[in-house]
This record gives structure tokens, sequence and C-alpha cells, in this order.
């Protein structure tokens, strides 16, 4: 389970295409091979309001944050962690050359005694790779 919510500040919008910037975070995510493909989502969410540092409107920020499921070392867990940022750190390196930026990511492992799921993609998956 997976799940990347990104908040960004709205200035963004004219620096980044968030639909890139997801998909360079899925990607990384099934690259590391420690989760399940049918199991990872990434949304981003537009902050409108927002203020950083002084206050300066031309700052930006973007902070992803990582829940996943029990079960993996903390060893696994820093070498993907490590392999995501950088992919979404290398992605947004435009934008620190051209503005003041902040980009942060944390994961945190939610409980499984407190943590309910359904999920039907898993299996649509395995029937789509049997057939083709």
């Amino acid at each position: 389970m997976p799940h990347f919510t990104i908040e960004y500040s709205a200035n963004l919008d004219a620096r980044l295409d968030m639909r890139k910037v997801v998909e360079v975070v899925r990607k990384a995510a099934a690259e590391t091979g420690i989760f399940p493909l049918g199991g990872i989502r990434v949304r981003a969410v537009r902050c409108e309001h927002y203020a950083i540092a002084d206050g300066n409107p031309q700052f930006g920020f973007l902070d992803m944050v990582l829940r996943l499921g029990e079960g993996r070392d903390l060893a696994t867990r820093r070498k993907a962690g490590e392999h995501i940022f950088k992919a979404l750190s290398t992605h947004l390196d435009p934008v620190f050359a051209q503005s003041k930026f902040a980009l942060s990511f944390d994961m945190q492992i939610n409980d499984k005694e407190t943590s309910w799921k359904r999920n039907n993609i898993h299996e649509a998956l395995k029937a789509e790779a049997a057939h083709g």
C-alpha cells in the first residue's frame, strides 16, 4: 500500500507539469521492486493558501509523504526512499535552478491493526499479465 501524497504550492503550476511529477514518483516507486504495482498510488494536491519563510510569494514548496504498510526493514525502506527522492529531486532540478524552492519527503508506516484496505487492482494486473 504505498500511497504517496504530494502537497505543492500553487505557484509551481507555471513551473511544473504535475502529471509528469506524479509519473516520475510512480515509476521510481515501481523501480524499487519492494512495492506491489497494484498498490502504488501517487496524488498531488495543489495548495492555494500557504506561507513560506519570510512570506515571499515567489518561494515554492513540494512536500511528499509516503504511507506504507508494515513489514519492510529500515535498510530496505531507506534504499527505496533514497531512490525515489533522487528521481524526484533530479526531475525538479530546473525548479531549483530558476527559483527558491523547498523539497521534502517523509515516509510513514501504517499500523496494520488500524489500517483497512479493499483493492481489486492486484487481481486485475495478475489476470492481465497471465493473458497478455
